[in-house]
């Protein structure tokens, strides 16, 4: 019977905690439209089907252990750098999070979000937006040497539409990248001018 009564009234902590640390990562801020927030929310579904595409890759079994941990670790920093387009919407794109230490609660200078925003979007868009177009459409890789037989776009059937189907939402991430950062950029001059004027 004790034990029964001192588990009485206790909220589960981990779900919890786990909503309210989604809320805080993507609540959006004061002046940030619909659109602009559901923009940035759509920035990490771009990146995810890649991301999932190249997963089995690592299960294969012609591949050695270093390989396997490289195609892990591509895909779920991939997820995470795609991540980082919601906070240029969200606070803590704004001030250091509270679970930071020493910095927390800072104010984040608008240019230590804007030049590696833009550095980011600007790669992104010449990465994704055109050079891997350019090379699908010249048959070659980056570097400039033909496709290799094997590539899933050449093997074509079912694995040429399923790499184009989850390859091509990333020719989006660079210019959504873009059109956040300049949306970002104009909001924070607003508030900057507005606490100079306040």
């Amino acid at each position: 019977m004790k034990t029964s009564l001192r588990g009485e009234g206790r909220a589960p902590a981990v779900p919890g905690r786990f909503r309210a640390a989604w809320r805080a990562a993507h609540t959006p801020v004061p002046g940030v439209s619909r659109r602009t927030r559901a923009l940035a929310l759509a920035v990490p579904f771009t990146v995810l089907p890649a991301g999932l595409w190249r997963l089995p890759a690592a299960f294969d079994s012609g591949i050695g252990i270093g390989e396997r941990v490289y195609v892990v670790f591509l895909s779920l920093f991939s997820e995470a750098v795609a991540f980082t387009a919601i906070g240029l919407v969200a606070r803590w794109g704004e001030v250091v999070p509270s679970w930071v230490p020493v910095l927390r609660g800072r104010r984040i200078p608008p240019a230590a979000v804007l030049v590696p925003a833009t550095l980011g979007a600007t790669a992104l868009t010449l990465l994704w937006s055109v050079l891997a177009l350019a090379t699908e459409v010249m048959g070659t890789t980056i570097r400039g040497d033909a496709l290799p037989v094997d590539f899933p776009s050449r093997v074509g059937g079912w694995m040429a539409v399923s790499y184009y189907v989850c390859y091509a939402p990333l020719v989006l991430w660079g210019p959504l990248l873009g059109f956040l950062t300049v949306a970002y950029g104009r909001r924070r001059a607003r508030s900057e001018r507005h606490a100079k004027t306040a």
